[in-house]
């Protein structure tokens, strides 16, 4: 079942531990790519020191977070590794939950060759372990970049669905390098699965 608009525009907390479990398709060429989210992070706008909309700061790149929620919100660390995000609650506040790791579903060889260049069976068992697990990683291995910025969740090209998967322990944690942000540092805004062998790791 596909994820409508509902779902993205209440508390942004809420939206992060949700969306734990469910699907994530992105469409590139023909092929339907399906990996389930298994880490987020939530990010909580103007009183929130690791948001960048902390203290209601706007600025043409975070534009996007006042929107309503259900839109993208993709932004450059290290000028290299596009981070993807959801925007969520009502419009005006500047929330979103950071996508941090996701487990491919489907179609390993080409998230591998997005990834290293290879096919899945040609990867080392390093770069298996590694395929989705970061923020900056499973943007590449879904070729998720800034062109998808400011799109909405619910075209062709990337939307989310409820497989009905159930049956997880979801783990309530400090989000992961955001020491800057002082008391927010130790807010238990990371969402991840239990055992999931593709979480991030601290």
């Amino acid at each position: 079942m596909k994820i409508e608009k509902e779902f993205f525009v209440r508390d942004t907390l809420r939206v992060a531990k949700d969306l734990v479990g469910k699907v994530l398709v992105r469409k590139i060429g023909d092929n339907f790519i399906r990996s389930r989210i298994v880490e987020t992070e939530a990010y909580t706008g103007q009183d929130d020191k690791a948001c960048h909309t902390y203290m209601g700061k706007r600025t043409p790149r975070t534009e996007v977070m006042y929107k309503e929620g259900g839109y993208i919100y993709v932004y450059l660390i290290y000028g290299i590794y596009s981070l993807l995000n959801f925007v969520t609650n009502r419009e005006g506040l500047g929330q979103a939950v950071l996508i941090r790791a996701v487990e491919p579903l489907d179609s390993l060889d080409l998230i591998s060759k997005n990834r290293f260049n290879k096919d899945y069976e040609d990867l080392t068992s390093y770069q298996r372990k590694n395929l989705t697990n970061g923020p900056g990683r499973l943007t590449k291995a879904l070729n998720i970049d800034k062109s998808l910025n400011t799109m909405d969740l619910f075209s062709e090209e990337i939307f989310l669905e409820d497989d009905g998967y159930k049956g997880f322990k979801i783990i309530e944690s400090n989000r992961i390098g955001v020491d800057y942000a002082e008391e927010a540092a130790h807010y238990p805004y990371r969402f991840y699965i239990e055992n999931n062998k593709f979480v991030s790791k601290n």
